[in-house]
Protein backbone atom coordinates (compact mmCIF):
# COMPACT_ATOMS: atom_id res chain seq x y z
CA UNK A 1 0.00 0.00 0.00
CA UNK A 2 1.13 3.55 -0.58
CA UNK A 3 2.01 6.00 2.15
CA UNK A 4 -0.81 8.47 2.86
CA UNK A 5 1.23 11.07 4.69
CA UNK A 6 3.24 11.71 7.80
CA UNK A 7 0.42 11.53 10.35
CA UNK A 8 -2.54 9.30 11.13
CA UNK A 9 -5.28 9.23 13.77
CA UNK A 10 -6.00 6.28 16.05
CA UNK A 11 -8.79 5.46 18.48
CA UNK A 12 -8.60 3.24 21.57
CA UNK A 13 -12.16 2.20 22.40
CA UNK A 14 -12.61 1.54 26.11
CA UNK A 15 -16.11 0.22 26.57
CA UNK A 16 -18.10 -2.38 28.46
CA UNK A 17 -19.28 -5.40 26.47
CA UNK A 18 -22.55 -7.05 27.38
CA UNK A 19 -21.04 -10.09 29.08
CA UNK A 20 -21.82 -13.39 27.37
CA UNK A 21 -24.25 -11.68 24.97
CA UNK A 22 -22.56 -11.59 21.55
CA UNK A 23 -25.56 -9.96 19.85
CA UNK A 24 -25.82 -7.02 22.23
CA UNK A 25 -22.02 -6.64 22.39
CA UNK A 26 -21.82 -6.67 18.59
CA UNK A 27 -24.47 -3.95 18.27
CA UNK A 28 -22.49 -1.79 20.68
CA UNK A 29 -19.22 -2.42 18.82
CA UNK A 30 -20.80 -1.39 15.52
CA UNK A 31 -21.96 1.93 17.01
CA UNK A 32 -18.53 2.63 18.46
CA UNK A 33 -16.78 1.83 15.17
CA UNK A 34 -19.02 4.32 13.37
CA UNK A 35 -18.31 6.90 16.06
CA UNK A 36 -14.54 6.48 15.73
CA UNK A 37 -14.75 6.71 11.95
CA UNK A 38 -16.79 9.91 12.17
CA UNK A 39 -13.97 11.44 14.24
CA UNK A 40 -11.44 10.71 11.50
CA UNK A 41 -9.74 7.67 13.05
CA UNK A 42 -7.91 5.40 10.63
CA UNK A 43 -7.72 2.64 13.23
CA UNK A 44 -10.20 1.72 15.98
CA UNK A 45 -9.08 -0.86 18.55
CA UNK A 46 -10.87 -2.84 21.27
CA UNK A 47 -9.51 -4.92 24.17
CA UNK A 48 -8.88 -8.64 24.55
CA UNK A 49 -11.90 -10.94 24.08
CA UNK A 50 -14.16 -7.89 23.94
CA UNK A 51 -16.73 -9.99 22.14
CA UNK A 52 -18.45 -11.44 24.21
CA UNK A 53 -16.32 -10.21 27.15
CA UNK A 54 -13.25 -11.45 29.00
CA UNK A 55 -13.88 -14.88 30.63
CA UNK A 56 -14.07 -13.79 34.25
CA UNK A 57 -14.82 -17.35 35.31
CA UNK A 58 -11.18 -18.15 34.47
CA UNK A 59 -10.36 -16.31 37.72
CA UNK A 60 -12.54 -18.63 39.80
CA UNK A 61 -12.10 -22.27 40.73
CA UNK A 62 -14.09 -24.64 38.49
CA UNK A 63 -16.15 -26.03 41.33
CA UNK A 64 -19.90 -26.07 41.58
CA UNK A 65 -22.63 -26.05 38.94
CA UNK A 66 -22.57 -22.25 38.54
CA UNK A 67 -19.02 -22.29 37.12
CA UNK A 68 -19.82 -25.01 34.60
CA UNK A 69 -23.08 -23.33 33.60
CA UNK A 70 -21.16 -20.13 32.90
CA UNK A 71 -18.48 -22.06 31.00
CA UNK A 72 -21.22 -23.45 28.77
CA UNK A 73 -22.78 -20.00 28.32
CA UNK A 74 -19.38 -18.57 27.39
CA UNK A 75 -18.85 -21.31 24.82
CA UNK A 76 -22.25 -20.52 23.32
CA UNK A 77 -21.47 -16.79 23.35
CA UNK A 78 -18.13 -17.19 21.56
CA UNK A 79 -18.10 -16.68 17.80
CA UNK A 80 -17.10 -18.44 14.61
CA UNK A 81 -14.40 -16.90 12.40
CA UNK A 82 -15.53 -16.21 9.78
CA UNK A 83 -19.19 -15.96 10.69
CA UNK A 84 -22.12 -13.56 10.89
CA UNK A 85 -20.43 -11.44 13.56
CA UNK A 86 -17.29 -10.96 11.48
CA UNK A 87 -19.42 -10.09 8.46
CA UNK A 88 -21.17 -7.36 10.46
CA UNK A 89 -17.86 -6.03 11.78
CA UNK A 90 -16.40 -5.95 8.28
CA UNK A 91 -19.40 -4.08 6.94
CA UNK A 92 -19.23 -1.54 9.78
CA UNK A 93 -15.51 -0.99 9.10
CA UNK A 94 -16.25 -0.46 5.41
CA UNK A 95 -19.05 2.01 6.05
CA UNK A 96 -16.99 3.94 8.61
CA UNK A 97 -13.84 3.82 6.48
CA UNK A 98 -11.72 2.69 9.42
CA UNK A 99 -9.48 -0.29 10.15
CA UNK A 100 -10.59 -2.31 13.17
CA UNK A 101 -8.71 -4.56 15.58
CA UNK A 102 -10.95 -6.32 18.07
CA UNK A 103 -10.44 -9.17 20.52
CA UNK A 104 -12.94 -12.02 20.37
CA UNK A 105 -13.39 -15.43 21.94
CA UNK A 106 -13.29 -17.71 18.90
CA UNK A 107 -14.83 -21.19 18.79
CA UNK A 108 -12.89 -23.93 17.01
CA UNK A 109 -14.71 -24.59 13.72
CA UNK A 110 -14.07 -28.34 13.77
CA UNK A 111 -14.40 -29.62 17.33
CA UNK A 112 -16.73 -26.84 18.55
CA UNK A 113 -15.30 -27.56 22.00
CA UNK A 114 -12.14 -25.42 22.13
CA UNK A 115 -11.95 -21.64 22.36
CA UNK A 116 -9.16 -19.21 21.44
CA UNK A 117 -8.40 -15.64 22.46
CA UNK A 118 -8.27 -14.16 18.98
CA UNK A 119 -7.46 -10.74 17.55
CA UNK A 120 -9.31 -9.88 14.37
CA UNK A 121 -7.71 -7.45 11.91
CA UNK A 122 -10.31 -5.87 9.63
CA UNK A 123 -9.55 -3.45 6.82
CA UNK A 124 -11.35 -0.21 6.04
CA UNK A 125 -12.37 -1.84 2.75
CA UNK A 126 -14.42 -4.38 4.71
CA UNK A 127 -12.00 -7.29 4.29
CA UNK A 128 -11.07 -9.63 7.14
CA UNK A 129 -7.28 -9.28 6.96
CA UNK A 130 -6.21 -11.78 9.59
CA UNK A 131 -7.19 -13.88 12.57
CA UNK A 132 -4.43 -14.02 15.18
CA UNK A 133 -4.87 -16.53 18.01
CA UNK A 134 -3.07 -15.96 21.33
CA UNK A 135 0.05 -18.11 21.44
CA UNK A 136 -0.16 -19.21 25.07
CA UNK A 137 -2.92 -18.04 27.41
CA UNK A 138 -2.03 -17.09 30.99
CA UNK A 139 -2.14 -19.94 33.54
CA UNK A 140 -5.68 -19.17 34.71
CA UNK A 141 -6.91 -18.68 31.12
CA UNK A 142 -5.87 -22.17 30.05
CA UNK A 143 -9.06 -23.57 31.56
CA UNK A 144 -10.91 -21.55 28.89
CA UNK A 145 -8.66 -21.00 25.87
CA UNK A 146 -6.41 -23.24 23.80
CA UNK A 147 -3.02 -22.36 22.30
CA UNK A 148 -2.63 -20.52 19.03
CA UNK A 149 0.35 -20.62 16.67
CA UNK A 150 2.90 -18.20 15.25
CA UNK A 151 1.78 -18.47 11.62
CA UNK A 152 -0.68 -15.61 12.17
CA UNK A 153 1.78 -13.31 13.93
CA UNK A 154 2.23 -10.88 11.06
CA UNK A 155 2.53 -7.16 10.49
CA UNK A 156 -0.01 -5.65 8.10
CA UNK A 157 0.80 -2.79 5.74
CA UNK A 158 -2.13 -0.39 6.05
CA UNK A 159 -0.60 2.45 4.08
CA UNK A 160 -0.57 4.90 6.98
CA UNK A 161 1.46 2.45 9.14
CA UNK A 162 2.65 -1.13 9.52
CA UNK A 163 0.11 -2.56 11.97
CA UNK A 164 0.56 -5.38 14.51
CA UNK A 165 -1.15 -6.67 17.62
CA UNK A 166 -0.78 -8.99 20.61
CA UNK A 167 -3.07 -10.02 23.45
CA UNK A 168 -2.42 -9.72 27.17
CA UNK A 169 0.50 -11.73 28.51
CA UNK A 170 2.02 -12.10 25.04
CA UNK A 171 3.55 -8.70 25.84
CA UNK A 172 5.50 -10.33 28.65
CA UNK A 173 6.97 -12.89 26.24
CA UNK A 174 10.26 -11.72 24.73
CA UNK A 175 10.10 -13.61 21.43
CA UNK A 176 6.74 -12.29 20.12
CA UNK A 177 8.00 -8.74 20.70
CA UNK A 178 11.08 -9.44 18.61
CA UNK A 179 9.12 -11.27 15.92
CA UNK A 180 6.92 -8.20 15.43
CA UNK A 181 9.79 -5.72 15.66
CA UNK A 182 11.67 -7.75 13.06
CA UNK A 183 8.80 -7.09 10.64
CA UNK A 184 9.07 -3.32 11.14
CA UNK A 185 5.89 -2.62 13.15
CA UNK A 186 5.01 1.08 13.40
CA UNK A 187 1.63 0.87 15.13
CA UNK A 188 0.71 -1.83 17.62
CA UNK A 189 -2.52 -2.81 19.37
CA UNK A 190 -1.88 -4.16 22.87
CA UNK A 191 -5.23 -5.76 23.70
CA UNK A 192 -5.83 -6.31 27.43
CA UNK A 193 -8.73 -7.36 29.66
CA UNK A 194 -8.71 -3.90 31.26
CA UNK A 195 -7.27 -4.50 34.73
CA UNK A 196 -4.46 -2.38 36.12
CA UNK A 197 -3.16 -3.50 39.56
CA UNK A 198 -4.16 -0.84 42.11
CA UNK A 199 -0.81 -1.09 43.90
CA UNK A 200 1.98 -1.96 41.44
CA UNK A 201 4.51 -2.21 44.29
CA UNK A 202 2.77 -5.32 45.63
CA UNK A 203 2.66 -8.72 44.01
CA UNK A 204 -0.36 -9.05 41.75
CA UNK A 205 -1.99 -11.81 39.75
CA UNK A 206 -1.97 -9.52 36.73
CA UNK A 207 1.06 -7.62 35.40
CA UNK A 208 0.74 -3.91 34.71
CA UNK A 209 -0.73 -3.58 31.23
CA UNK A 210 0.53 -0.02 30.95
CA UNK A 211 4.06 -0.95 32.00
CA UNK A 212 4.33 -3.79 29.48
CA UNK A 213 2.73 -1.72 26.72
CA UNK A 214 5.19 1.12 27.32
CA UNK A 215 8.07 -1.34 27.28
CA UNK A 216 6.82 -2.71 23.95
CA UNK A 217 6.69 0.81 22.50
CA UNK A 218 10.28 1.53 23.51
CA UNK A 219 11.63 -1.83 22.34
CA UNK A 220 9.84 -1.76 18.98
CA UNK A 221 9.97 1.98 18.28
CA UNK A 222 6.26 2.21 17.50
CA UNK A 223 3.03 3.74 18.73
CA UNK A 224 1.04 1.44 21.00
CA UNK A 225 -2.66 1.42 21.75
CA UNK A 226 -2.92 -0.16 25.20
CA UNK A 227 -6.64 -0.87 25.19
CA UNK A 228 -8.79 -2.68 27.74
CA UNK A 229 -12.47 -3.10 28.50
CA UNK A 230 -14.63 -1.84 31.33
CA UNK A 231 -16.41 -4.64 33.20
CA UNK A 232 -17.92 -3.40 36.48
CA UNK A 233 -19.17 -5.94 39.05
CA UNK A 234 -22.75 -4.78 38.36
CA UNK A 235 -22.47 -6.27 34.86
CA UNK A 236 -22.43 -9.73 36.47
CA UNK A 237 -25.47 -9.23 38.68
CA UNK A 238 -27.88 -12.11 38.87
CA UNK A 239 -26.81 -15.32 37.18
CA UNK A 240 -23.07 -14.65 37.39
CA UNK A 241 -22.84 -12.82 40.73
CA UNK A 242 -20.80 -15.70 42.19
CA UNK A 243 -17.84 -14.08 40.41
CA UNK A 244 -16.80 -11.68 43.15
CA UNK A 245 -14.18 -9.00 42.61
CA UNK A 246 -13.63 -5.39 41.66
CA UNK A 247 -14.20 -5.89 37.96
CA UNK A 248 -12.12 -4.23 35.25
CA UNK A 249 -11.74 -0.47 35.11
CA UNK A 250 -10.05 -0.10 31.70
CA UNK A 251 -6.82 1.83 32.14
CA UNK A 252 -6.42 2.28 28.38
CA UNK A 253 -3.67 4.54 27.07
CA UNK A 254 -2.02 5.62 23.83
CA UNK A 255 1.78 5.50 23.97
CA UNK A 256 4.35 7.10 21.67
CA UNK A 257 7.57 5.41 20.38
CA UNK A 258 9.54 6.81 23.34
CA UNK A 259 7.24 5.00 25.75
CA UNK A 260 5.48 8.15 26.90
CA UNK A 261 1.71 8.16 27.45
CA UNK A 262 0.10 10.73 25.14
CA UNK A 263 -3.54 9.73 25.70
CA UNK A 264 -5.12 8.51 28.94
CA UNK A 265 -4.92 6.53 31.13
CA UNK A 266 -8.67 6.38 30.79
CA UNK A 267 -11.39 5.51 33.27
CA UNK A 268 -14.98 4.66 32.46
CA UNK A 269 -16.41 4.20 29.00
CA UNK A 270 -14.68 6.49 26.53
CA UNK A 271 -12.74 6.64 23.28
CA UNK A 272 -9.16 7.93 23.35
CA UNK A 273 -7.87 9.62 20.20
CA UNK A 274 -4.35 10.56 19.20
CA UNK A 275 -2.64 11.88 16.09
CA UNK A 276 0.50 9.85 15.46
CA UNK A 277 3.48 11.23 13.53
CA UNK A 278 5.59 8.99 11.30
CA UNK A 279 8.70 11.13 11.89
CA UNK A 280 8.61 10.11 15.57
CA UNK A 281 8.63 6.46 14.54
CA UNK A 282 11.59 7.01 12.22
CA UNK A 283 13.57 8.82 14.92
CA UNK A 284 12.88 6.04 17.42
CA UNK A 285 14.04 3.35 15.01
CA UNK A 286 17.22 5.29 14.21
CA UNK A 287 17.96 5.34 17.94
CA UNK A 288 17.18 1.65 18.41
CA UNK A 289 15.98 -0.82 15.80
CA UNK A 290 15.16 -3.95 17.80
CA UNK A 291 14.90 -6.25 14.78
CA UNK A 292 17.43 -4.43 12.60
CA UNK A 293 20.72 -2.65 13.26
CA UNK A 294 20.38 -3.07 17.03
CA UNK A 295 20.09 -6.85 16.71
CA UNK A 296 22.96 -9.33 16.31
CA UNK A 297 21.62 -11.78 13.76
CA UNK A 298 25.10 -13.22 13.37
CA UNK A 299 24.88 -14.32 17.02
CA UNK A 300 21.17 -14.80 17.73
CA UNK A 301 18.33 -15.67 15.38
CA UNK A 302 14.61 -16.12 16.02
CA UNK A 303 12.85 -18.74 13.95
CA UNK A 304 9.26 -17.81 13.16
CA UNK A 305 7.11 -19.78 10.69
CA UNK A 306 5.66 -16.85 8.76
CA UNK A 307 8.97 -15.03 8.24
CA UNK A 308 10.87 -18.20 7.34
CA UNK A 309 8.12 -19.24 4.92
CA UNK A 310 8.30 -15.84 3.22
CA UNK A 311 12.08 -15.98 2.96
CA UNK A 312 11.92 -19.53 1.61
CA UNK A 313 9.41 -18.49 -1.03
CA UNK A 314 11.59 -15.55 -2.05
CA UNK A 315 14.57 -17.89 -2.37
CA UNK A 316 12.61 -20.57 -4.23
CA UNK A 317 13.11 -22.95 -1.30
CA UNK A 318 10.35 -25.55 -1.25
CA UNK A 319 11.34 -27.31 1.96
CA UNK A 320 8.03 -27.31 3.80
CA UNK A 321 6.31 -29.75 6.09
CA UNK A 322 2.59 -29.85 6.81
CA UNK A 323 1.42 -29.23 10.36
CA UNK A 324 -1.43 -31.26 11.86
CA UNK A 325 -5.01 -30.10 11.23
CA UNK A 326 -6.77 -28.25 14.01
CA UNK A 327 -3.58 -26.63 15.30
CA UNK A 328 -4.76 -23.07 14.76
CA UNK A 329 -4.32 -22.32 11.08
CA UNK A 330 -4.07 -23.57 7.55
CA UNK A 331 -0.94 -23.93 5.51
CA UNK A 332 2.45 -25.38 6.30
CA UNK A 333 5.39 -24.85 8.59
CA UNK A 334 8.86 -24.59 7.12
CA UNK A 335 11.43 -26.79 8.78
CA UNK A 336 13.34 -24.96 11.51
CA UNK A 337 17.01 -24.31 10.89
CA UNK A 338 19.38 -27.05 11.94
CA UNK A 339 21.28 -26.51 15.17
CA UNK A 340 25.01 -26.22 14.69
Amino acid sequence: MTDRGDSFRVAAIQAAPVFCDPGASLDKALRLIRQAGARGAQLAAFGEAWLPGYPLHSLAAPTGDAWWDLAGDYMAGSIDVPGPETESLCEAARQAGVDVVIGVSERDPITRGTLYSTLLFIGADGELLARQRKLRPSPHERSIWGDGDAMDMQVHDRGYALLSGLSGCEHQMALPTFAIAEQGAELHVAAWPGYEPPNPKRASFFPSQQLLSRAFAVQSGCYVLCVGAVMPPASLAGKYDFLSGDGFTGGSAIIDPRGEIIGGPASGETILYADCVKSSIRSAKVAFDCGGHSARRDQLKLWTPNIEAHEAAMDGDQRQEEFPPGMGGQGSFPKPPERR
